[in-house]
Order: structure tokens, then sequence, then C-alpha cells
């Protein structure tokens, strides 16, 4: 799925260096899970029951490409 791409890479453009190591961890064990899970855990139809991958899921979801600023980011 091209926009799930998009999206995965903007965190690891933007803000995945910078991650705590749960949440690199975290990011990791995302990207076992197939394209459809994480893409119902992005649109809110499902959820990880892993802390550390609701709490990335919570962050991805936050950082949306369309989405306006957030208020961090003016």
């Amino acid at each position: 799925m091209k926009e799930l791409d998009l999206l995965l890479t903007r965190y690891v453009d933007e803000q995945f260096a910078d991650a705590a190591a749960e949440q690199q961890a975290a990011f990791r064990r995302l990207l076992e899970f197939q394209d459809p899970l994480i893409y119902d855990y992005l649109l809110g139809r499902d959820a990880p029951t892993d802390p550390h991958l609701a709490t990335l899921i919570d962050r991805l979801i936050q950082r949306r490409p369309n989405d306006p600023k957030q208020p961090n980011d003016a």
C-alpha cells in the first residue's frame, strides 16, 4: 500500500532516530505485521495489545501527512 509506505517512511525520516529504544523496537515489530493489519491499526479499526505498539500507532496517527500542523510544529 503506497499510503502506508509513505506514512511509515515519514516516521523513519522524521522521528525514528530520536525515538526511545522501546519505540524503535516497536516500529521494527510493527513492520513484521501484514499491511492490512497495520492499516487497520492506523484507521482505528483494530488496536494492538502491546502498549509500546499502541503508543507508536498513536504517534503515527497524530502525524498523518495530510493533517494540519500539530501544535508543536508552529
